[in-house]
């Protein structure tokens, strides 16, 4: 049960982590709203708009990722995948370049190219906390979760309070079913400047696997309409009570001493 409950947890952080990363400006057509309140459809004719400013110009560098990220966002990892190869040959020492072909190895589920793929990226004269959280996420999926939480803390120290990094260090601890200290570390990050919907989305999700389901949905309706907020918290709900996914991580997280 323990196995199944990590799992669960895994597959529902995975889930709230989605879209958070921004799609910036430049080759791209001009989005009806940020890509973070998009429905399935909406997310989908978006990205056929973008694809097709990436078909026009292959080489654009701005475009590639851009594409990439929202291919990810609609499920197609391995298409995202095949287009950051193409973006990576043409820009092979651009870090920002290689961080979002890493991302979208582990996407694909090729965890130890991705981690190898961040790892090259990476400068110790220059070392951009950006590729230090990327490598913690890898790590995580890999289930080194002590290198993980070294690499959160290396990025931390290097842009202090950024929030996507308590984000990702908050869901280490919720990996290892220990979310008493996941949600400690997710309030922080909600505090931040600059904190994102990813954001507190993870702390619903974080809040709800304790079983304060009301809390989770007030959290949710920061973010999501009230019908989106109420769908998730049921569902998170059905999947507790149907794997007793709840009581297992109950038990797991009062005997964790960390």
């Amino acid at each position: 049960m323990a196995t199944a409950a990590a799992l669960l947890t895994a597959t529902l952080a995975g889930c709230a982590g989605a879209g958070r990363d921004d799609l910036k400006t430049g080759s791209i057509p001009k989005l009806s709203k940020p890509v973070t309140e998009m429905n399935a459809s909406e997310l989908s004719r978006a990205a056929e708009g973008v694809g097709k400013a990436y078909e026009r110009n292959p080489k654009d560098r701005q475009a590639g990722l851009n594409y990439a990220n929202l291919l990810r966002m609609t499920g197609r990892n391995d298409q995202a995948l095949a287009v950051m190869q193409q973006v990576a040959i043409f820009h092979p020492t651009d870090r920002e370049v290689l961080a979002a072909y890493g991302k979208s190895q582990a996407a694909a589920g090729q965890l130890e190219q991705a981690l190898g793929t961040i790892q090259r990226a990476q400068t110790p004269d220059r070392p951009d906390w950006r590729l230090k959280s990327a490598e913690g996420a890898i790590l995580d999926q890999l289930g080194r979760s002590t290198d993980a939480r070294t690499r959160y803390r290396e990025a931390l120290d290097l842009q202090p309070n950024e929030p996507s990094v308590l984000s990702n260090l908050g869901m280490s601890y919720v990996l290892a079913r220990d979310l008493r200290t996941a949600e400690t570390y997710l309030r922080s990050a909600v505090q931040q400047p600059g904190a994102d919907s990813s954001v507190r989305q993870n702390l619903a999700l974080t809040v709800g696997l304790q079983g304060r389901f009301e809390e989770a949905e007030q959290i949710a309706g920061q973010e999501l309409n009230v019908e989106q907020a109420r769908a998730n918290v049921a569902y998170l709900r059905g999947m507790l009570s149907q794997q007793n996914a709840w009581k297992q991580l109950s038990k797991d997280d009062a005997g964790n001493t960390n």
